[in-house]
């Protein structure tokens, strides 16, 4: 019963990180603003380290079933 809601959260943690991570990396590749009005190593730093947590809850979660 504990199943579908870790693979739900699994899902959702595993895809926001990966296309974070996708985003931040075509954003610096193009040499653009990761945010508005924010240090671009800074903003790009603190971005790559969300998608890495998320995508490693992603998986904490898929492996909780």
């Amino acid at each position: 019963m504990e199943s579908g809601p870790a693979i739900f959260a699994g899902t959702v943690f595993t895809l926001f990180g990966a296309g974070l991570l996708l985003w931040t990396g075509v954003r610096v590749m193009h040499r653009s603003p990761v945010a508005d009005g924010v240090n671009p190593v800074a903003s790009a730093t603190l971005a790559t380290l969300a998608a890495v947590a998320c995508l490693v809850l992603g998986v904490w979660c898929f492996g909780r079933f």
